[in-house]
């Protein structure tokens, strides 16, 4: 056991040089989250080997865990301050809501399928990430009485932002978002301020669908 740690050490460190760091993401703090959280406990045991490769991998139900370069890119857009509150949709395999769970005070993290749901919670609680409050819910309508947050990050691509989640970002806060169809979108970031809501396209990108009241409707 101590064997593979130090191997999935080693591969963590190697993903973050080669994927990560290669591609220009440069957040320190970014950088040391992706390098501690075991990202092979995130996925079926079958799998654990290609954890760390280049590429998403299968959760189940039909969703996938982000290519790591992914996850990095979006979590240093974010800008999350170890202060901050954070709001993320799509809980998925919950590697996503560990790694912000590193840098910021506290995640909530929204789950519409309630397998995915209790399995990420099983595994929050393993690792001992306390300061992620994992939701049963449609992400789409946000989580007003938490709001409002300091950043809010979407892990499925939507025709559009829903709007709760722009009403539930805090003044001087950051969301990044896939926008677009189902099969192509652009990542956006959306920075809120009293001169209003201002968008930048961070490149393109495919996520599955986000599903719900102000997402893509269920099939």
């Amino acid at each position: 056991m101590e064997g593979d740690s130090r191997r999935y050490q080693r591969q963590r460190e190697a993903m973050v040089k080669n994927q990560i760091e290669a591609r220009g993401v440069s957040d320190p703090k970014t950088l040391a989250a992706m390098r501690r959280v075991p990202r092979h406990l995130f996925v079926n045991e079958a799998l654990m080997d290609q954890a760390y490769n280049d590429h998403p991998l299968p959760i189940g139900e039909q969703q996938t865990i982000s290519q790591p370069y992914i996850v990095a890119m979006m979590t240093e857009a974010l800008q999350v301050d170890e202060d901050d509150r954070v709001l993320e949709i799509g809980t998925g395999s919950g590697y996503q809501a560990a790694v912000l769970a590193e840098i910021a005070y506290r995640v909530y993290t929204i789950e519409r399928n309630r397998t995915l749901y209790q399995n990420a919670r099983k595994v929050f609680e393993q690792l001992g990430y306390y300061n992620v409050i994992p939701r049963y819910s449609d992400g789409t309508i946000g989580w007003r009485e938490e709001s409002p947050f300091d950043a809010i990050i979407i892990t499925a691509g939507a025709p559009e932002i829903p709007k709760p989640l722009i009403d539930q970002l805090a003044m001087g806060g950051r969301m990044v978002i896939p926008v677009g169809s189902s099969l192509s979108q652009k990542m956006i970031k959306v920075v809120k301020d009293d001169q209003g809501i201002h968008q930048s396209e961070l490149g393109g990108c495919r996520f599955v669908r986000l599903v719900g009241q102000y997402g893509w409707r269920d099939s």
